[in-house]
């Protein structure tokens, strides 16, 4: 835990670190955490859902945004991006959140550490995956959950290049998307990758129209944000 110059807080803050243009996490973090726990933003330039768009965000744009949430003495930070943790694998991932940690003082978590725990939970192998990216993103996706072990036995996406119009996807369109993809598709789980992406709000509507458990990005960092808090208590 960051040490608190101030008069000890009761609340618990959560720093949060997300590209420039993601206008979804923020908000499902506000509406899912309990009042206890507060969210503290710092943003990181991206408009471009690329690999040379995330690296460059990732190189330029991770360090002063960990410098600036660093100023709140966050409990716990949260790299917000799920393609962008995906790059270069697991281990790049981890080394993205462990250059946060340093730099903030913090534990830090990132997305794909807390998908997989939730895939534990459920015990899944055989994943289905949907995600509003262009093919090269989805193939590090890909990657990483099966360099963790799981069978990718579908993945499409919706080939969105520009970050804020992957907010402007509506509920409903997720829903019809992996209606379309996933029909005659056998999968344990589907995973809705990216934290831009209004997930969190189509999750109920998938699960009950397809029938098997559904994760996303965002939910399953909301999770690990809550587990992180039960634990210390």
């Amino acid at each position: 835990m960051a040490s608190d110059p101030g008069h000890g807080a009761a609340r618990h803050r959560v720093g949060l670190i997300v590209p420039s243009s993601n206008t979804v996490m923020e908000v499902d973090f506000h509406r899912a955490l309990p009042p206890e726990i507060t969210v503290h933003t710092a943003r990181m330039y991206l408009e471009e859902t690329t690999r040379e768009g995330e690296l460059r965000m990732i190189n330029e744009f991770v360090p002063p945004a960990a410098e600036l949430v660093r100023t709140v003495y966050p409990d716990l930070v949260v790299f917000g991006c799920t393609s962008a943790g995906s790059l270069g694998g697991l281990a790049f991932d981890r080394k993205v959140c462990d250059d946060i940690a340093k730099a903030t003082g913090a534990r830090t978590i990132g997305v794909l550490s807390s998908v997989a725990h939730q895939l534990k939970q459920l015990r899944a192998r055989r994943l289905a995956v949907l995600t509003p990216y262009i093919d090269e993103l989805n193939q590090t996706i890909r990657g990483s959950l099966e360099e963790d072990g799981y069978e990718v036995v579908h993945l499409a996406g919706l080939g969105i290049t520009k970050n804020y119009d992957i907010g402007c996807v509506t509920p409903e369109q997720i829903l019809a998307f992996a209606q379309a993809q996933l029909r005659g598709v056998r999968a344990d789980c589907l995973f809705l990758s990216c934290t831009n992406l209004r997930s969190v709000e189509a999750i109920p509507l998938v699960q009950q129209a397809l029938g098997i458990p559904v994760i996303s990005s965002n939910h399953c960092a909301i999770e690990a944000v809550k587990a992180h808090f039960q634990r210390a208590a």
